[in-house]
């Protein structure tokens, strides 16, 4: 039963191949008994050959004509072949009849192969597609159930057991594993994850058992975007494809009225018989048409957009292909682009009584009640300190947070709120933080306030030190900017809603000249306008809402796939999946092979058109040979295409 289904099967996917070998071996067959005289097998032959070989571009061709109003190359391809038939009957000369035959076969020959070719760079774009499996193993009261990924709802449990692909997004309640991302991310090494990090749909399990908690609904999930993206992606024509096929339409009638002229004039101007004008104007049909040009860009774009899925870049159209080719300005977000967006302790300073370790032990005590990212920084950079459980933590918004350790109150937050329980501050600490802070880093004062029991009251807080906190800078983030200035990006700003000095602070660190601080959404969308007016095409990569309108104004908005929100990622043109800045290099450096191998193919293709008409006037090649010509160079521009795929 399985021998019939494959057999259809295979017979879907190589229509095209099929009917070319058929077409083949009549014509073969046709020309035999045409050779051995036997006309009426011939004709039985060659007819056969030219509907077999000739059905689909015949279809399309009349399809284009009647719904659409327009002419084709494929037609254009039909009424030469027939015509070149009919031409050998009226003057019996049925060598013309094989000529025709010829054209027919290798116009579908070509057909195949163009389709194999294609079909190389649809592969590599759907391999996306079977990444997620079809069911999630689902907790429902203690036992393990199958269902379709469709059916998930936020909230639900699933297990994931070792070398099994992530169903969906979700977050890690419990288990230690190594993921690989690299059909997601672009990632090459394998990602350590657990309780609490983020696992994404498509990624594979590696030795460990995970129990996952779904956060978003499963249509949601990154690899769907992706997805989603990527048909979208293939189904829209970039600017450049539809102005030629805007040119094939009109090119298109150009030839048919230059055909009827030739077919018709030069018998009167220069004295051809009329079997050598209507040759030589079936053979102009053929050799005009600009199937070469029309296979030369798409190919191309298809390609490189494959390509970028695989090294976690993803194009959302063709268009921005050819756009990031083109850049030659690029603004930068901040927080979350230039730098993590999570704040670490850089630097602790204590004061002469005291050592790093006490000033730090003691910040953390009480912050380890705290949910504010400073609070965080400092819990995590005390992790391997043995901390002491505080008492009465009371924190006060925007300025710190207090709490009894060890019998002793502490006091934690800048040096307003500080100032409240000590006398005064150390004039060399104060100097150190000022110091701090024109860096750009937040300064947070520890100190501390003795309580013997049974006292009444307090002895007086003395400081104990000073926790300098900074946003990470991506540690590519230095290497990117370097690399796009050699690329030849003529300017690189950096746009912040942050101070002045911290950013001043974070461009020094990353080699940023230009710096745009203080800024609201708006203002960043007129810098953006600014930029455009000077250098046209300009880039803008961001990750926040906050960035979505300058991502929407840029020419090419670019967005971190990972920490970028929901709207960043719609409003940009391409994602960088694994929030890799240098792969903003990568992306132009793969925009401008793009635009390289178009150019290259177009001057094949026009060079291809140019010489045959020449050599046809000229009476140097035959039909056949035109039709070799013409689809060979189509054949090379699509393959010279398929070169980005590497």
């Amino acid at each position: 039963m399985l021998y019939p289904q494959r057999l259809g099967q295979f017979t879907r996917e190589h229509t095209d191949t099929i009917a070319a070998l058929l077409c083949g071996l009549l014509l073969f067959f046709g020309w035999f008994a045409l050779h051995l005289g036997w006309l009426g097998l011939a004709f039985l032959l060659l007819p056969a050959a030219y509907v077999i070989g000739g059905y689909e571009s015949a279809r399309e061709g009349l399809t284009t004509l009647f719904k659409e109003k327009e002419l084709d190359v494929d037609l254009l391809m039909i009424v030469a072949a027939i015509g070149a038939a009919s031409l050998g009957l009226w003057r019996r000369e049925y060598h013309l009849i094989i000529d025709g035959a010829i054209l027919i076969l290798i116009f579908a020959i070509s057909g195949a192969l163009e389709g194999y070719a294609m079909a190389r760079t649809e592969r590599s774009i759907r391999s996306l597609m079977s990444l997620t499996p079809d069911t999630a193993r689902v907790l429902l009261q203690g036992r393990e159930e199958a269902i379709p990924i469709s059916q998930l709802k936020v909230g639900d449990e699933i297990v994931v057991k070792p070398g099994e692909l992530i169903p969906t997004d979700g977050i890690i309640l419990s288990g230690y594993s190594t993921l690989n991302q690299a059909a997601i991310t672009g990632e090459s090494l394998p990602v350590e994850k657990t309780v609490g990090a983020e696992v994404f749909a498509g990624t594979l399990n590696g030795y460990g058992a995970l129990q996952i908690k779904v956060h978003k609904p499963a249509q949601s999930s990154l690899i769907q975007r992706v997805i989603r993206l990527v048909e979208q992606a293939q189904t829209e024509a970039p600017p450049s494809q539809e102005f030629i096929d805007r040119f094939e339409k009109g090119y298109a009638k150009v030839i048919v009225v230059a055909g009827v002229l030739l077919a018709t004039l030069p018998p009167f101007l220069w004295g051809w018989d009329w079997e050598t004008t209507i040759y030589r104007a079936l053979t102009f049909l053929v050799v005009a048409s600009p199937c070469a040009l029309m296979a030369a860009i798409m190919p191309t774009l298809l390609s490189g957009i494959a390509n970028g899925a695989r090294q976690g870049i993803l194009f959302k159209n063709g268009a921005q292909l050819e756009k990031i080719g083109k850049v030659r300005a690029i603004a930068f977000d901040k927080t979350g682009t230039l730098t993590t967006g999570q704040v670490q302790v850089f630097q602790v300073i204590a004061a002469s009584e005291y050592n790093q370790e006490n000033v730090l032990k003691a910040a953390a005590s009480v912050e380890s009640y705290s949910e504010h990212p400073i609070g965080k920084a400092i819990v995590q950079a005390a992790d391997d300190l043995d901390l002491v459980g505080a008492i009465q933590v009371q924190a006060i918004p925007g300025q710190g947070i207090v709490g009894i350790a060890q019998e002793q109150q502490i006091i934690v937050g800048n040096a307003v709120f500080v100032q409240q329980y000590v006398t005064n501050l150390p004039e060399e600490l104060r100097e150190m933080a000022q110091s701090l802070e024109q860096e750009g880093k937040t300064v947070v004062w520890v100190a501390q306030e003795g309580r013997g029991a049974g006292e009444q009251g307090s002895r007086g807080a003395e400081v104990m030190g000073v926790i300098a906190i900074a946003d990470e800078v991506r540690s590519q983030a230095a290497a990117t900017i370097s690399r796009l200035k050699q690329l030849g990006i003529e300017q690189i700003v950096m746009l912040t809603g942050d101070n002045e000095e911290t950013a001043q602070s974070v461009a020094k660190a990353v080699g940023i000249d230009r710096v745009y601080a203080q800024l609201l959404p708006e203002d960043k969308l007129d810098v953006i306008r600014l930029l455009q007016q000077k250098y046209q095409t300009v880039a803008m990569v961001g990750d926040g809402i906050n960035d979505a309108p300058a991502l929407a104004q840029a020419s090419v908005g670019i967005a971190m796939g990972i920490s970028g929100s929901d709207v960043a990622l719609e409003t940009a043109d391409i994602v960088l999946m694994a929030d890799k800045l240098e792969k903003i290099a990568v992306a132009i450096h793969l925009g401008r092979r793009s635009q390289a191998i178009v150019k290259q193919n177009i001057f094949v293709a026009l060079s291809f058109i140019v010489l045959l008409l020449v050599g046809n006037f000229l009476g140097s090649i035959n039909l056949p040979i035109g039709v070799i010509g013409h689809e060979g160079s189509t054949v090379l521009v699509t393959l010279s295409g398929l070169r980005l795929l590497k």
